[in-house]
């Protein structure tokens, strides 16, 4: 086997854990796959003969690129309210033998990193978000990360630090036994179908938030709040409620609404306290033809 053989097959053995640490910083599948493309070119063009766990070098490779990328990303952001989810990982409510069992090993990176930890990641800077998805998830030690952002081990900790405490500020990346929050998700479906407007308001916390990137059937991309003004946006979707099937979303469980092999939309549900504390809605048609082809919703749906 020559160089570029070994090569190939030893990044190839480190591809899934890459991509992995790559959708946790960015949010984005198509960004993930970008990130982990640009290391392996990286990796070509440098000599690793001298390095002695590959693993941690493409992490550190792997990172710094999706910093880079976080920091342009943020420097063209124009519009501060607008609506942007991240990319969910959908995989088939079936497929779980048992509802309080993490999700299957082969749901892409979808324990542990919700779609709303995503969402809240999303507000942190970009080299808090490096700091915390490096150590937190990852057990990168600071003194690792620290050089990563030109800072001293003990400043990437408190970036670590300021980081967890947003999170745990941040009532929707609670964690809820998977089959109460199935529960939540089933009465939230149930009352939208039937048009009953105090089930759903009960269902609902007061202070809820749905966030909808939309531009279809939904109309323009909305940001909601209270349980009042979200039980009346869902008595407008009745019909688009019938045609939900259950999903799991970044492995908690959600909803996801088709028609004649097309995706409609999906709905991520994040609960506290036996009530739906946020609602995610993509529901942007051209996304979701991107994220979802026929056989998928085929697939997620039967």
């Amino acid at each position: 086997m020559d160089e570029t053989q070994s090569a190939a097959s030893s990044f190839e053995a480190q591809r899934s854990h890459l991509r992995a640490v790559a959708y946790r910083m960015l949010g984005s599948l198509d960004e993930a796959d970008d990130a982990v493309q640009e290391t392996w070119l990286r990796l070509t063009r440098s000599d690793v003969s001298d390095v002695q766990n590959l693993r941690a070098w493409l992490t550190t490779v792997t990172a710094r690129i999706c910093l880079d990328m976080l920091r342009a990303r943020a420097t063209r952001r124009e519009d501060p309210l607008d609506v942007h989810l991240p990319d969910p990982v959908v995989t088939s409510a079936r497929a779980e033998p048992d509802l309080d069992e993490s999700p299957e090993p082969h749901a892409l990176m979808a324990d542990s990193v919700g779609l709303a930890l995503l969402v809240v990641l999303d507000t942190l800077s970009p080299t808090e978000r490096l700091a915390f998805v490096l150590h937190d998830v990852f057990a990168v030690p600071f003194d690792e990360i620290g050089p990563m952002l030109d800072r001293s081990p003990a400043a990437a900790k408190q970036l670590a630090s300021r980081a967890r405490r947003r999170l745990r500020e941040n009532r929707s990346t609670a964690t809820v036994p998977r089959r109460r929050h199935r529960e939540v998700v089933d009465a939230f479906l149930a009352a939208s179908r039937e048009g009953d407007f105090d089930r759903l308001v009960a269902v609902l916390h007061p202070d809820v938030v749905l966030r909808a990137e939309s531009g279809g059937a939904m109309g323009p991309s909305q940001l909601l709040h209270g349980a009042t003004t979200v039980a009346q946006q869902a008595l407008r979707f009745t019909a688009m409620a019938r045609l939900a099937h259950p999903v799991l979303v970044n492995g908690a469980p959600g909803l996801l609404a088709a028609a004649n092999g097309k995706a409609l939309a999906l709905l991520s549900v994040a609960v506290q306290d036996g009530r739906i504390v946020e609602i995610d809605i993509i529901a942007d048609p051209v996304r979701l033809a991107r994220l979802f082809d026929e056989e998928q919703v085929a697939r997620l749906t039967r």
